[in-house]
């Protein structure tokens, strides 16, 4: 497959994730935009390996999924915190730092 067609199926993830992100109100929503964001990402780093024959981007995507999946721990673990604190799971109810 060409270069471009793998730049397109990235193009189309990431731009699905940010509408994602900027529509959704529930926080699990939200990070599951983030998350497709990311992997268009991954999708990008692959692709440039492989059109310049270099294992650089594969090891670049390999630590950036390492750290997608730290991200996904701690911001579920701030949804569970969330609906623990305030029954609901709705972004627009996090007013921890209002005085």
């Amino acid at each position: 497959m060409p270069l471009s067609a793998y730049l397109t199926l990235s193009a189309i993830l990431f731009s699905i994730g940010l509408f994602g992100v900027i529509t959704r109100r529930n926080t699990v929503g939200i990070l599951l935009g983030v998350e497709l964001m990311l992997n268009a990402v991954n999708i990008n780093l692959v692709a440039f390996s492989r059109f310049h024959g270099t294992e650089v981007g594969m090891v670049f995507s390999l630590f950036a999924i390492c750290i997608t999946v730290a991200e996904v721990a701690i911001g579920l673990s701030l949804v569970i915190l969330l609906f623990r604190m305030r029954r609901t799971a709705i972004a627009d109810q996090i007013d921890w730092l209002k005085g």
